[in-house]
């Protein structure tokens, strides 16, 4: 699987926050917001705002005497066994408080080995997660979730997982032209969501943004019933600037 060259990171952010907590990392005693400006050379307001979201994600803690040190979070992402499910459990409460923030069911999936997978889904009963009529890994044309994913690759992955996945018609809306899919996935912007407007099935309304860590393809995604797609492009947006602690749990 090839990814196409990355343009522009679109969460700098992310990479910001990674230098803190690098600097935090060094320092067991503790570090303060002065010393880390001056390690990181992060500009003080930046740097304040981003303080605010690593303590609230539990990746640093402050201690009395207002210096920083390394969180509960960051400790158990790097314990050997417990990674992984730690990793997992980190990410499900992202997810669920994003679901809980944008009011709709949310979605962390990745390509990977030639494959559109769904790895984790943040739902619940004013939430649900759309009903899976045709496999997801069949369906990567149609769904926002698998264009989103297929718009990271280059031109020949594109082609051999359509060779593998023949693009059928799953609604009037659905895309099965190639020419057409390719030409729309390379006129998205990166930092502008996807979206599926009852593309996948009817009555379902999906937006997904990228998340590409190192050197996986992957994405964060929501839907909404149809009667709450005037909702969709303000959810969307949503989606898109609170995916930073998501990315930074995956970079981690």
């Amino acid at each position: 699987m090839a990814l196409k060259p990355e343009p522009t990171a679109p969460f700098p952010s992310v990479q910001y926050a990674l230098r803190v907590l690098e600097t935090v990392s060094r320092h067991g005693d503790g570090v303060t917001d002065a010393q880390i400006t001056r390690e990181t050379g992060l500009p003080a307001g930046r740097l304040a705002s981003l303080l605010r979201t690593l303590r609230r994600e539990g990746y640093v803690e402050q201690i009395s005497d207002g210096a920083y040190v390394v969180g509960a979070s960051l400790l158990l992402l790097g314990s050997g066994t417990t990674r992984r499910q730690a990793l997992e459990d980190r990410l499900q409460h992202t997810l669920d408080q994003l679901r809980d923030s944008i009011g709709a069911a949310v979605y962390l999936s990745r390509y990977a080995d030639g494959e559109v997978s769904v790895e984790q889904v943040a739902d619940g009963p004013l939430t649900p997660a759309v009903n899976e009529w045709v496999d997801f890994r069949s369906s990567a044309h149609a769904s926002a979730v698998g264009k989103c994913l297929l718009g990271q690759l280059d031109h020949d992955a594109r082609r051999d997982h359509l060779s593998r996945h023949r693009a059928a018609r799953l609604t009037s809306r659905t895309i099965t032209d190639e020419k057409i899919l390719f030409s729309q996935l390379d006129a998205q912007s990166p930092t502008v969501p996807v979206l599926d407007l009852q593309e996948y099935a009817v009555g379902t309304v999906c937006a997904a943004v990228p998340l590409t860590a190192g050197s996986s393809a992957g994405c964060l995604a929501l839907s909404l019933p149809i009667e709450d797609a005037h909702r969709l492009r303000s959810a969307a947006d949503a989606l898109s600037r609170q995916a930073a602690p998501v990315l930074l749990s995956l970079a981690l």
